[in-house]
């Protein structure tokens, strides 16, 4: 997004949907200037969601042209989010490269976790949560997001692979309703859901909201039941368990898709899957013993737009760096036997990192890349010491790091596992596949992220401080101590100089390390 114009476009490419939202940046947040909503059904036609089928992809890229134009007729900056059918398929490097050569769009694939994570900050423009205890339920096509929270302060995440395409193409795929069909998914509901029943139960939410097509589907239905006049805005319509078990009911006993789609308040287009959907919400509402249900017309994409604002420095981004902090430090604690040297290797990698950005052209998240590698590069240590940098990158690139696109985690992984060890090198495969600007990035970030290393040699956080002069034949970094003897530096200083290599090539001048003291 550019800073003259401010204005983001938020594409949400679900399994069944994809939204559009057009806003401007404003002081205190954005306004939506335009949306867009086609339904693809990109999930449909495999029973799995293992493979995009070709008639899909084609549905999808379709819709992303027209995406597309409308984006740049309002001079937006489009931000393209792939959910659960992208990041199931294992085919789904075919839909991804044919949005960038026939629509121009990058798509970033998201773990489910990290999903969840921009639901609920989209959800909480819509509706006012506060700091009460909430539970954000989001019903998609190939999964569903829950998220527990005190306002932005989060105690449960979690994606189940419990999406309304999913279920209907498992139990209501023939066009007349089985008698047996509606018990069998409930069953299959319990057992996915059940597990999590007790640690739900004791957080004990207060408020329970639901977003998506299929949420406000249902709303509609109860609104139609009450005999409501239509509202502008469906935002913050509340209703109740019992009014949800009466339309389950309605949907259950009208046994074709065509007897479905004659309910009032049933849109036509989603009448195949609304009864796995209310099943999805109704046996959840049971499950987590959850009475009343307040609909939040704000969701993902929405959560796109205000992650994006963060991250271009349009909103404060403390919030976000948080998030993705608690994260990686979740990981660490789990993994890492000395997090106190991983905290000082992440001190010293920053501090050097932004005495060299002065001079050098750096983006602002290279940073934040930085801050997670160097606090997760010993992860691997869980697994064994030996080779623990290719152990570190397997750890990272497999975990759900809340805050970063599955892109950046990609990055971060590769960085950390070159922190000790060879130079990346063309013959590595994740690394060749990444563009050369992301290989220069690599090379450097790893090469700060091994001085750093080094510097703290002793694991004892002895170095205080890092003065940098950047000089046109050398970097020159003086190394201080608060100890008495600055020789108490000296391995720390060893260590760092054999180390070095990676950063002076990035850098294209040597290094020189000298001892200093803050005494």
């Amino acid at each position: 997004m550019t800073e003259s114009s401010g204005v983001i476009g938020a594409l949400d490419i679900g399994t069944n949907s994809f939204h559009l939202v057009i806003a401007r940046a404003t002081h205190s947040g954005f306004e939506v200037i335009a949306r867009e909503k086609e339904m693809v059904r990109l999930g449909e036609g495999s029973g799995d969601m293992k493979l995009l089928s070709p008639e899909a992809i084609e549905r999808g890229v379709i819709a992303l042209r027209n995406m597309r134009r409308i984006a740049d007729v309002h001079g937006a900056e489009l931000r393209a989010i792939a959910t659960s059918a992208v990041r199931e398929a294992t085919n789904a490097d075919v839909f991804i490269n044919r949005a960038l050569k026939e629509a121009s769009i990058v798509i970033e694939v998201i773990s489910g976790v990290e999903e969840a994570r921009l639901i609920h900050l989209g959800v909480m423009q819509a509706i006012p949560l506060m700091d009460t205890r909430s539970i954000v339920i989001d019903i998609g096509g190939g999964s569903t997001e829950v998220v527990i929270a005190d306002g932005l302060s989060q105690h449960f995440v979690r994606s189940f692979k419990l999406g309304a395409i999913r279920l209907t193409t498992r139990f209501f795929s023939s066009t007349s309703l089985h008698p047996s069909a509606t018990s069998a998914c409930r069953k299959f509901l319990h057992s996915t859901l059940s597990p999590s029943r007790k640690e739900i139960v004791q957080l004990a939410p207060k408020i329970a909201v639901v977003s998506s097509g299929t949420a406000e589907a249902l709303a509609s239905m109860v609104r139609i039941l009450r005999d409501e006049s239509e509202p502008k805005s469906m935002n913050g319509f509340k209703f109740t368990i019992k009014e949800l078990e009466v339309v389950v009911d309605l949907l259950a006993q009208s046994p074709t898709v065509e007897m479905r789609r004659q309910l009032r308040g049933v849109d036509a287009s989603r009448a195949d899957i609304i009864l796995a959907g209310a099943l999805i919400l109704d046996t959840i509402a049971h499950e987590f013993e959850l009475q009343n249900f307040i609909f939040s017309d704000f969701a993902l994409r929405e959560g796109i737009i205000l992650d994006t604002l963060q991250r271009t420095e349009h909103l404060d981004h403390q919030h976000l760096h948080q998030v993705s902090l608690n994260s990686v430090m979740g990981l660490v604690e789990r993994c890492d036997d000395d997090v106190a040297h991983s905290k000082n290797v992440a001190r010293l990698a920053l501090e050097l990192y932004d005495s060299l950005e002065k001079e050098y052209d750096f983006s602002p998240e290279w940073r934040v890349l930085l801050e997670a590698a160097s606090l997760l590069a010993n992860v691997g240590l869980i697994v064994s010491h030996s080779k623990h940098h290719l152990h570190s990158y397997y750890v990272i690139r497999n975990s759900d790091l809340v805050g970063f696109t599955d892109h950046e985690i990609e990055l971060i992984a590769l960085i950390a596992r070159y922190h000790r060890k060879g130079p990346p090198k063309p013959s590595h495969n994740d690394f060749a596949n990444l563009s050369e600007a992301e290989q220069q990035l690599i090379i450097f970030l790893a090469g700060i992220l091994r001085v750093a290393i080094g510097l703290d040699r002793s694991h004892d956080g002895r170095v205080t401080r890092l003065d940098v002069e950047i000089k046109k034949s050398s970097v020159d970094i003086t190394v201080n101590t608060s100890m008495t003897q600055i020789d108490a530096l000296e391995m720390n200083l060893y260590a760092a100089r054999e180390r070095q290599q990676l950063l002076e090539t990035a850098l294209g001048v040597p290094i020189m390390f000298v001892a200093g003291s803050d005494d």
